[in-house]
């Protein structure tokens, strides 16, 4: 039985094992093509957003972390020079009629799950446990994916129906920016 649950200090370990198995300096091209993560976090950034409540994770029954979903405000985000450019974007978006601000969204992701468990409806039950955490203070969402990885495109914008708001190039990669409405449920 597949758990998902805000993530603790005991995590660490199980986090950095599956960011080290996708991230995508380590992948080739083959393997990137199922998809990977960009941003690799260290012990005291996982430990700074726990603080937060801003990772999720899912275990299966052997208690293997198996999935992980950030979370966080974009003070937090900041650390990263992508995110900083991104807010820079803010004054020229919106999202169903409303303007984005740092106060009203923050960043999701990245999001990583172990290839085994692709398809099976993890993504979206990972995601709605986020959702419900985060909807508390804020209305939007707001993330971005590198436009080479088209199986995290599809399942942000298929599965969980979210909205590209944005196209952006950053160090010599393209990008979308996508936007998600929090009050939105992706169970059903």
């Amino acid at each position: 039985m597949i758990k998902t649950r805000i993530g603790n200090n005991n995590d660490i370990d199980g986090v950095l094992s599956l960011q080290d198995k996708y991230l995508y300096s380590k992948l080739n091209e083959i393997e990137r093509k199922k998809g990977f993560v960009t941003t690799p976090f260290t012990v005291n950034q996982i430990e700074e957003i726990i603080k937060h409540n801003g990772i999720f994770v899912a275990e299966n029954e052997n208690n293997e972390i198996i999935a992980y979903a950030f979370a966080g405000s974009w003070k937090y985000f900041e650390q990263w020079e992508i995110f900083k450019f991104m807010v820079s974007r803010f004054p020229n978006l919106s999202f169903n009629g409303n303007e984005i601000t740092t106060e009203n969204s923050f960043q999701y992701g990245p999001v990583c799950i172990d290839e085994k468990y692709r398809g099976t409806g993890l993504l979206n039950l990972i995601f709605e446990e986020m959702r419900i955490e985060f909807f508390k203070k804020y209305p939007i969402s707001v993330t971005f994916i590198n436009k080479v990885n088209v199986i995290s495109a599809r399942a942000h914008t298929k599965k969980l129906n979210w909205e590209i708001i944005d196209e952006f190039e950053f160090n010599n990669k393209a990008y979308i920016g996508l936007a998600f409405d929090m009050k939105n449920t992706v169970l059903e």
